[in-house]
């Protein structure tokens, strides 16, 4: 009959009455036909794939409210895996359709019960003949001995589940076994349920109680829908197995066990699990939108760029380059007529000098009238070596450029782009080796799987909640998780140690009490793309020599360090968004290392990354930015080279360290903190509440005792750094601009080098040195356009200034209290004095250019004292150079020195041209400044001014 001579849905009615083979029939009789059957997806094939005993919902253990896509392809691939143990040599070489459907000869139904033609399965089984189909009829089947299984065939429970019970154990001595509809007990002598040792076995919609599976190799199993209560499964060096769609609870130890490497004996069944595990591979989640909070706003690029504060930079002209020879000799002719200035400075009383004070700000005093007179007697300084830096960070619109583009260079990869990139995590993913476990519930139990002994399990679709640990792989195993959910855990969600490694990807893990991922002991796994959350504790803990590689995860809200490193843990971390955690972002303690490179670290309530007490990572590259407290912090005994990260908008210090710690902080960018762009302090109690308790409280007794041990040489291998002695902490090529407070803080009782910043445009002193009873060295910076003085120098501070550039700051050039070296910089064009020496300051002046607009080019008060020798003093309009205190004459040598007045407007356009605007850095000269101690510090700066003859400008050269 035509199918359009009834409407559809009347055909649709008519064929819902239909059994399965009729309605395969009726689908061969033509395309129209064909089409018809299959529209009845979502009425007749649901009642059939629903209606069958031998299977549950297609979705069931984790979603049974979730609809398949296909409940006719759903009821096929049951069917199909059903028939799995049909599959035996003797019919491979015939047609795999013929083998699902051709009924064997001989092939019975036998029924065991009470009513049935056997009182005992035991019976049953001395009865039987190869294939035949054993039907246990509703009751308890109990047998008082262990059952052996010599030929092949099926024991099918009547009825519901539950409606049978056997109460036995079963030892399979067969090629192939099938047992369904069943539920398992123990038996008084043992508390093996089922035991093979060669053969293959298959359990469909059984329930197995306080009892075990034992499956070792050649022999092999697939388990689907079936309940496992206070009930595990022992794997022993499995080559491949199939656990699916199966529900473990209150296991008092691991539900499943992997134990051994996976054989190369393999029986005739691997090759058809290998094909249905592929085909029931959980499908790749599509990539979610990050749940960074930031991401609401617009999206990334946007909230990265959140309004900050705002501040006048003023540029000034750009010098002339070309400098001809009558220039030169005007420069020469004016400079001839100012020699007789010679020797006769001001002198005056303090008392007689009232407005200099050097706590004193003039943002206001500036009239229109001193604005044009500042722009005759200004000095063109842009020309400098680090010019290039400061023009970057004075465009406000290429910051926000660089930030957009940093956040996009720092995307979050999906699974997918890290395969195609990662041949290694690729292979992984695809291995099929060892225990496959796909769309399994582990819950209220203990453990859900233990693999040991070069095991291999991998994890696909499954939840795992309320255990005390969710995976455990130890001793050289490996473990693939694929898109899992672990979360409410008693201890660590995942653990590996033991030089156990595999790939962990694109899994939610959370609310756990523990870490969600501990690596310790040699340990080396792959953990891409998860998302690592909420936890009571850390995200993810490396201890105790373990590795990794952490990338593309988001890891955030953890109550501990997102990421916590310590005991010469090692791992490679890049590419990870790490935010909103109750601590620190990521912490590296007691002698952990660790690459960390490209990470966006922010939005943390404790420094985006901690170190302390012998930490030694490499910190590069990172965006580490809105934190409620510090960027980065370098507590007691710290270490590691933090190097090109951009360090923006904290509510505390862009970095925080202490004097004790031995950072190199090369090649950042640190703007717009709340507090200091860098700040160096004694001890803790000087920096506020920085308590203890940031260090965490994870217990890690057993690395502790074993730190050092086995894989000290490889660490040394991988981190050349490590074989440094490193002697004095070092800030060097960095961009510390507008910070709410001073650009560099200092505070410390150790000896520290400053060299080739850029401190710009922050909110108070450039650099303010409050305490320093070793040296502190400060050479070829760029300080400039501070709110404050360009350096404030405290008294009983020993410090060395050379080569430095300090240009248009809002007070005093240089305020100095304390004793040491000011040697060969420029201070030109700040607001009150160039340089300013107080109370008993002792200073070495030599050899600098100084020019101040309305004060004194040099005023010493009080008891100062020293050597102020061969500068070269620019004069401004106040027509003042250096003012000398009477009483203190003899202990103040004032000498050699040249004042310098402007003749024409072509002198002002060439003042600073030979040597150039300072500072001077060469190429290359930088990059041995990462090892340098104290002595090499200064020959470094010494070989960045060789220009000058004799460490003299020209000017005091010719004169």
């Amino acid at each position: 009959m035509e199918v359009g001579g009834l409407p559809v849905e009347l055909w649709q009615l008519i064929l819902s009455y239909l059994c399965l083979p009729d309605l395969g029939r009726c689908s061969l009789v033509c395309r129209a036909w064909y089409e018809l059957v299959l529209s009845l997806d979502k009425t007749r094939w649901r009642q059939l794939c629903l209606g069958c005993i031998e299977h549950r919902h297609p979705n069931w253990p984790n979603q049974p409210g979730m609809e398949p896509q296909s409940w006719r392809e759903a009821f096929k691939q049951h069917y199909l895996a059903s028939k799995t143990w049909t599959k035996t040599t003797q019919d491979l070489e015939s047609s795999n359709c013929l083998s699902l459907f051709r009924r064997r000869k001989g092939r019975r139904q036998l029924c065991v019960g009470a009513s049935g033609e056997f009182s005992s399965l035991r019976a049953a089984l001395a009865a039987a003949s190869p294939y035949d189909r054993l039907v246990l009829l509703p009751g308890v089947h109990e047998e008082q001995s262990e059952l052996l299984l010599k030929v092949p065939m099926e024991i099918v429970g009547q009825g519901k589940l539950g409606d049978v019970a056997l109460v036995v154990s079963i030892n399979q001595h067969c090629p192939t076994a099938r047992l369904c509809n069943v539920v398992f007990m123990p038996a008084r002598f043992t508390s093996v349920l089922y035991k093979t040792t060669s053969g293959y076995v298959q359990f469909d919609n059984c329930s197995f109680e306080s009892g075990q599976l034992q499956i070792h190799a050649p022999g092999t199993c697939q388990v689907k829908f079936c309940t496992f209560k206070q009930s595990s499964i022992h794997l022993r060096s499995v080559a491949l197995c199939i656990l699916e769609n199966c529900e473990f609870t209150g296991s008092e130890n691991a539900s499943v066990t992997v134990e051994g490497c996976p054989s190369s004996d393999r029986n005739w069944a691997c090759k058809h699990l290998a094909t249905l595990a592929k085909s029931c591979a959980v499908p790749v989640r599509e990539p979610n939108p990050p749940s960074h909070p930031l991401a609401k706003r617009d999206g990334w690029g946007e909230s990265l760029l959140r309004p900050v504060r705002t501040w006048k930079i003023v540029v000034g002209e750009e010098r002339n380059s070309f400098l001809s020879a009558l220039g030169a000799q005007a420069l020469l002719g004016s400079a001839q007529e100012d020699m007789e200035f010679g020797e006769n400075l001001w002198s005056a009383k303090e008392e007689e000098y009232p407005t200099l004070n050097s706590n004193s700000s003039d943002s206001n005093l500036c009239s229109n009238d001193e604005e044009d007179a500042q722009v005759v007697y200004k000095l063109s300084y842009q020309a400098h070596s680090l010019s290039h830096t400061l023009a970057d960070i004075s465009d406000s619109g290429l910051q926000s450029n660089r930030l957009h583009a940093l956040q996009t260079d720092l995307k979050l990869k999906s699974l997918q782009q890290e395969l195609q990139q990662d041949k290694e995590a690729q292979s992984l993913a695809n291995s099929l080796q060892g225990c496959i476990i796909q769309q399994c519930l582990f819950r209220d139990g203990k453990g859900g799987i233990f693999i040991y002994s070069q095991g291999q399990a991998k994890l696909e679709g499954s939840i795992f909640r309320d255990l005390t640990y969710a995976v455990r792989c130890i001793q050289n195993s490996k473990v693939i998780m694929l898109r899992n959910d672990i979360h409410h855990c008693k201890a660590s969600g995942i653990f590996l140690r033991l030089s156990a490694g595999g790939l962990i990807a694109d899994n939610n893990i959370h609310s756990n009490c523990e870490a969600g991922v501990d690596i310790r002991k040699g340990a080396n796994p792959l953990v891409l793309c998860n998302k690592i959350h909420s936890g009571l504790r850390s995200g993810i803990v490396v201890v105790g020599n373990g590795k990794g590689i952490i990338r593309s995860n988001q890891i955030y809200g953890n109550k501990e360090a997102g990421i916590y490193i310590l005991y010469n843990g090692n791992p490679a971390v890049s590419g990870n968004h790490i935010f909103q955690g109750l601590a620190a972002g990521i912490a590296v303690n007691e002698n952990g290392r660790g690459q960390i490179t490209g990470n966006i670290i922010c939005e943390n309530q404790w420094g985006g990354v901690d170190i302390r007490h012998g930490g030694d990572p490499v910190l590069r590259n990172n965006l580490i930015s809105y934190g409620y407290s510090d960027g980065v912090v370098v507590g007691k005994r710290g270490k590691g080279l933090i190097e090109g990260n951009a360090i923006y908008g904290n509510k505390g210090c862009g970095v925080w360290m202490m004097s004790s710690s031995l950072p190199h902080l090369i090649n950042n960018q640190i703007s717009h903190n709340s507090i200091y762009g860098v700040a160096v302090f004694c001890c803790e109690d000087d920096a506020g509440d920085y308590s203890s308790s940031q260090e965490g409280r994870e217990s890690f007794q057993e690395e502790r005792e074993g730190a050092g041990g086995e894989n000290d040489l490889d660490i040394e291998e991988e981190y050349p750094a490590a074989q440094c002695n490193i002697s004095v902490a070092l800030v060097e090529s960095n961009s510390i601009s507008h910070n709410g407070a001073a650009g560099l803080h200092v505070k410390s009782s150790e000896a520290l080098n400053i060299i080739a910043n850029v401190i710009h445009a922050n909110h108070d002193d450039g650099v303010a040195v409050l305490q320093s009873s070793q040296l502190t060295r400060i050479a070829n910076n760029s300080i400039s356009c501070n709110s404050r003085g360009g350096v404030l120098v405290e008294a009983e501070c020993q410090v060395e200034l050379r080569g430095n550039g300090i240009y248009e700051n809002s007070s005093h050039g240089i305020v100095c209290k304390g004793e040491g070296i000011i040697t060969e910089n420029d201070i030109i064009s700040n607001q009150r004095c160039g340089l300013q020496l107080l109370q008993a300051a002792d200073m070495k002046v030599t050899k600098n250019r100084i020019q101040s607009f309305r004060d004194y080019g040099i005023a010493l008060f009080d008891e100062a004292k020293g050597l102020v020798q061969e500068n070269l003093i620019f004069q401004g309009r106040s027509k003042k150079s250096v003012l000398r205190p009477v009483s203190n004459a003899e202990d103040c040598i004032i000498e050699k020195n040249v004042l310098f007045t402007f003749k024409k407007r072509f002198d002002m356009e060439c003042m600073l041209i030979n040597p150039p605007a300072r500072p001077h850095i060469e190429v290359g000269a930088l990059g041995s400044c990462m090892v340098a101690d104290g002595q090499n510090v200064s020959s470094i700066t010494t070989k960045a001014d060789r220009g000058c003859h004799n460490h003299r400008s020209i000017f005091c050269t010719i004169l």
